[in-house]
Formats: structure tokens, C-alpha cells, sequence
């Protein structure tokens, strides 16, 4: 079973809309220089730190949107929640280390991943028709499990339960990188954008970002939310792979997902092309019961169940395997395009002694057409000394860079004052040479 005919129409970040501001762009500690989206809540961009010693890392920064940074109420849950997140030191878990102000802006700073979201890993998947082998996406949701767990179980320094639920499992919050790691970002987040909106035109806009798609029945309802909230979540990503398709549809015709999310009537599963099918059915329809006292108590007991039905039916995976398949399928064109752009915010960082000049196009025209295949309807920008470094879709679209040092002054005075300081040494030494003859 493959995941090629998954859907993946529907994604909570939406790389096609412009950044708010010229990249690169110095943030307070951090140069923006790659836009990956804009959420619901945030703007996401590919950051570099800078510190007082020089050194710097890859982060992702998150400017909370100005409307809800200027709310009271969401700016305090937002704090709060994200001092929990900083609490989280695990492998399965994406490590937030910074949260503040600069610019008027309400941002989070978190680790870098250098791969996917399983959203956007999907979307590809079904795009460039490349199916992507089910015991690797199984991998997937039993790393997240891991991350889950280890989250829910989480306690202070007095041993008391901090009580932290996700309430956004996702495959956009499920991330994968290229060295096969898997990663659960984004814990708690939701619960601040939950505090000051709770209106009909919330529902309609979680319904729209696919949000609602992921919810348990309870928290679709308005009830209070445990762990059980997120293994629910983490069922329905796991159906979803199962199937190759969405689990929960919305459309002309059909209600909406948060109606869908409330009554919770999962569609029957075909396991027929699976092996020990119908063990992986009863760990799917254990996961989403409607009902959370028949669900599974936590996500360890999820995990228990499916490695165990991933010995029996052969499909175990691990890392490497993982990182290699997204390699080899994905990686070379991405990982080249970003080392591209953080090497030219490098060299705009460091000011004059380097020039930024892109390569002119031997065929200009091919490369219009590559980006009008993504949509983009710019014209090639002139050729000037410190370019902005739009983020392009494809690899054709980037334009290649050289970088060059100013023209220097002659060297030939310079060298012309060598030569006579060394035809003086000569001439002393021939003079000492003789003095010591007589």
C-alpha cells in the first residue's frame, strides 16, 4: 500500500502568500532571510541567530500576526504556553529556546528541521506521483507517538504533572527531516489561538485551514481535553495513511469538518491490500472511539500496539531508512536551494568586502517559464549589488550566484618598490663582500 493518491489539498501554512518584509531582514537577534509561510497565527521564516561571539544557527522564528499579538489575553496564553513548550527537551519534539519581542512583534524562535512537514511531504508525493511506502508513514506517526507521550507525561521540578495536551496533532505539525528524524512542533500553541476565539467565524476559519479536520470529538464540542485528545488526533493521521486519502471531507454538498469532527462517525477502513489488516483496523478503531473512556488511556499504549503490529506484519522502519528514501527522492533539489539563499544572507550580513551578483541566465525565456509553471508572474530583476532573495519554488527559478571581491588599486607601484628595496640589499652585500677581500 502507497500514500501517491493522498490528498493533500488542504495545509495550515500557505507558502504562496508574500512575507511582510524585504528578505533578508534583521529581526532583533535574528536575520529572516527564507519566508516558509503564513498560518493562522504566524508568519514562519527560515532565520539565522546572531550572538555576541559570532557563531550563528539555523532557527525557524514565528512573528505572531499583529492582530492577536495585540490582544492582552492571547499574548499571555501564548507566553505561557510557550514557556511549557521550552520545558520539552526531546528527540521527537522540536526544542523552542527563544520567545520575546522585537519590532513591535510577538515571536517564537525554535529549532530548525531541514526536511518536511508530512503535509507538504504528501502534497509532493501526489504531485510529482512518487509513492511513499506505508511502513514508512506508519514510522512516522509512531515517532510522533513517542514525542507525545513523553510531552503528556512531562512533569515540573516538584513532580507535579504539567498537564500539557497539543491539541494540534497534524501532519503540518508532524515534521520530517532528511536525516530520518521525526519531529512534533508547535505543543501547546493552540491552546492560546482557543482563548480569545471561540465565534462562529473561528469555526469557519479552522474548518478552511483543516484544522477541525484532526479534532477529537471533544474538543470539536467545547469540552475540556486530555492526552486522549491527541492520540485521537494521531488516529486519524494514521487512517489517513492507511487509506491514501482524507478522512474527514469537506465540500459542496457535505457538512463542514468541525460538524464532521463533532459527531465523530469515522468511515469504515479497507485493510485489504495490508498485511494482518484487520489487527491494524482494531488499533485504528481503538484510537478513534468517539467515546475516550474506550480510546486508548495514552499514547504509550497506542505505540505498544502499533510496533507490535509492525513486527508481525514486516513493516518496521527505521531512521535510516526514512532519511534515505526523502534523499534520494526529495532532498538534493531542497537542500541545495536553501544552502543557496543562506549563503548569499551570509554574504549580505557581512557588508562590503563581498558583492552579490547573480549569474546571467544563458536562457532567459527557460527560465521565465519556470517561474510562470509556479504561478509567479515576476520579471528578472536587474542585476544590482545587493539583490532581495525572493523564496522560489523550483530550482531553475534560483538564480545562480558568484560572489565577487571589488577591484583593488594596482599592485604594480607596490611591487616596484620590492624590487628596488632587494636591488639595495644586493648592492650592500657586494660592498661587504669586497671590504673583507682587501
Amino acid at each position: 500500500m502507497t500514500l501517491s493518491s493522498m490528498s493533500a489539498s488542504v495545509s495550515a501554512i500557505t507558502a504562496a502568500v508574500p512575507p511582510s518584509v524585504r528578505l533578508p531582514h534583521t529581526f532583533g537577534r535574528y536575520v529572516l532571510f527564507d519566508f516558509i509561510g503564513k498560518g493562522g497565527m504566524a508568519e514562519i521564516y527560515l532565520a539565522r541567530q546572531k550572538t555576541e561571539l559570532g557563531p550563528t544557527r539555523l532557527c525557524v522564528v514565528k512573528q505572531i500576526l499583529p492582530g492577536l499579538a495585540g490582544d492582552t489575553q492571547f499574548s499571555d496564553m501564548l507566553v505561557h504556553e510557550a514557556k511549557l513548550a521550552a520545558r520539552l527537551s526531546h528527540a521527537n519534539v522540536v526544542q523552542v529556546f527563544d520567545l520575546g519581542r522585537a519590532d513591535d512583534r510577538l515571536f517564537i524562535a525554535m529549532e530548525y528541521i531541514e526536511g518536511f512537514d508530512l503535509n507538504d511531504l504528501l502534497r509532493r508525493c501526489s504531485r510529482a506521483k512518487v509513492p511513499m511506502p506505508f511502513e514508512l508513514g506508519m514510522h512516522v506517526v509512531r515517532e510522533a507517538l513517542r514525542g507525545l507521550d513523553y510531552a503528556h507525561r512531562r512533569s515540573d521540578d516538584d513532580g507535579r504533572p504539567l498537564g500539557i495536551v497539543h491539541r494540534d496533532v497534524s501532519p503540518s505539525n508532524l515534521l520530517v527531516s532528511f536525516e530520518g528524524e521525526v519531529k512534533v512542533c508547535d505543543f501547546g500553541i493552540a491552546h492560546a489561538n482557543d482563548v480569545v476565539v471561540g465565534s462562529s467565524q473561528h469555526e469557519l476559519d479552522e474548518a478552511l485551514r483543516g484544522k477541525a479536520g484532526y479534532m477529537s470529538p471533544e474538543h470539536a464540542n467545547g469540552l475540556s481535553l486530555d492526552a486522549r485528545s491527541d492520540v485521537y488526533a494521531a488516529g486519524i493521521v494514521l487512517w489517513e495513511l492507511a487509506a491514501g486519502r482524507r478522512m474527514y471531507r469537506a465540500g459542496e454538498g457535505r457538512e463542514t469538518l468541525l460538524e464532521q469532527a463533532r459527531k465523530a462517525e469515522v468511515p469504515e477502513l479497507q485493510v485489504s491490500t495490508l498485511p494482518e489488516g484487520e489487527r491494524l483496523k482494531a488499533i485504528v478503531g481503538k484510537a478513534l472511539a468517539r467515546d475516550r473512556e474506550e480510546r486508548y488511556p495514552s499514547a504509550a499504549a497506542m505505540l505498544r500496539d502499533l510496533e507490535g503490529y509492525a513486527v508481525t506484519a514486516r513493516l518496521m522502519a527505521s531512521p535510516l531508512q526514512l532519511g534515505d528514501w526523502l534523499q534520494r527522492t526529495f532532498g538534493e533539489q531542497i537542500v541545495e536551494q536553501r544552502r543557496a539563499r543562506e549563503r548569499a544572507s551570509a554574504a549580505l550580513d557581512r557588508g562590503a568586502p563581498l558583492v552579490v551578483e547573480p549569474i546571467a541566465q544563458s536562457q532567459p525565456e527557460a527560465a521565465g517559464a519556470a517561474l510562470s509553471a509556479e504561478g509567479s508572474t515576476r520579471a528578472p530583476e536587474p542585476e544590482m549589488a545587493y539583490p532581495p532573495l525572493p523564496p522560489v519554488p523550483t530550482a531553475a527559478a534560483v538564480p545562480a550566484l558568484h560572489l565577487t571581491r571589488p577591484h583593488r588599486a594596482s599592485r604594480a607601484p607596490r611591487l616596484a618598490a620590492v624590487v628596488a628595496v632587494l636591488v639595495a640589499i644586493a648592492g650592500i652585500g657586494a660592498w661587504l663582500a669586497m671590504h673583507r677581500a682587501h
